[in-house]
């Protein structure tokens, strides 16, 4: 039986081939000449006080409908930068989440901060995309790819001098991730073949993640005792979406995010 998960990569792989036929793979790799060389999100990263913010420009998901409306994206990126977000996502995917790749040109236009292109990768042609529309980094989800596929989507990326965001959900998929050597492994709360969320996933499999990659917690952040929570659970990293993109206040949401993770690490510190 189909799962959400299968639906949305089969829009993803119709809206792709709608995109090849106005622009080609070699039409994209030209543009790459003229982009800026892509910006290493890990340092900001493993710096950030408290935990890294991947604040996410979202408007729409497949479990809630239309979240926001985001009539200026640049603006809202700005927002989260000010904030302290240590990178920003951009949905691109079009069908389920109302993203799009104007979206990310817009974002990118408007802030000098890492950016993630947070879409189904299914082809190396995205990964080019991305990088042509000026992203630095990329999720790769294990449950939408083969190990051969997934591989070289990674390698891909890393030779465009791009960091992938490798994301699972259960013990099987943390093993295939480490398989890569990754930088980044995302752990997302929300099952994506059910769309139901659950925090634990999150706690139970970021203790598994080994030191020197970041554990990225995805999914179940409705506030700061979340973002605390999942911080004691070991992650570096919170991407955050619905929660920023329904708040009057982001730039205060995301600091109020970092000052929750800042006051985990201090009572670890001090204990």
């Amino acid at each position: 039986m189909p799962t959400v998960l299968d639906g949305i990569i089969e829009g993803v792989r119709e809206d792709l081939e709608r995109r090849r036929a106005v622009t080609s793979g070699a039409e994209l790799e030209a543009r790459l000449a003229s982009v800026a060389p892509a910006l290493d999100p890990m340092p900001g990263i493993r710096s950030a006080p408290g935990v890294a913010v991947i604040a996410e420009v979202k408007r729409a998901s497949p479990s809630k409908g239309a979240l926001a409306d985001i009539p200026e994206p640049g603006r809202l990126a700005r927002a989260y930068a000010a904030g302290g977000a240590s990178a920003i996502s951009v949905l691109t995917e079009q069908r389920r989440f109302n993203g799009s790749l104007a979206d990310l040109d817009e974002v990118r236009a408007a802030v000098p901060t890492p950016l993630l292109r947070k879409d189904f990768m299914v082809e190396a042609y995205q990964v080019t995309e991305a990088r042509a529309h000026g992203a630095d980094l990329i999720l790769l989800i294990v449950a939408a790819l083969d190990d051969a596929l997934m591989r070289d989507l990674h390698d891909q990326a890393r030779e465009l001098g791009m960091t992938a965001l490798v994301e699972v959900h259960d013990a099987a998929e943390l093993e295939r991730a480490l398989a890569l050597d990754p930088v980044l492994v995302g752990v997302n709360a929300r099952n994506l073949k059910t769309l139901e969320v659950d925090p634990r996933t999150v706690t139970d499999l970021l203790p598994r993640v080994p030191e020197g990659v970041v554990g990225v917690a995805e999914s179940g952040v409705t506030g700061p005792h979340d973002v605390a929570t999942y911080v004691r659970a070991g992650a570096g990293a919170v991407l955050v979406g619905e929660a920023l993109v329904r708040d009057g206040a982001p730039e205060r949401t995301v600091q109020a995010f970092i000052e929750a993770a800042a006051a985990v690490r201090s009572g670890a510190t001090q204990e």
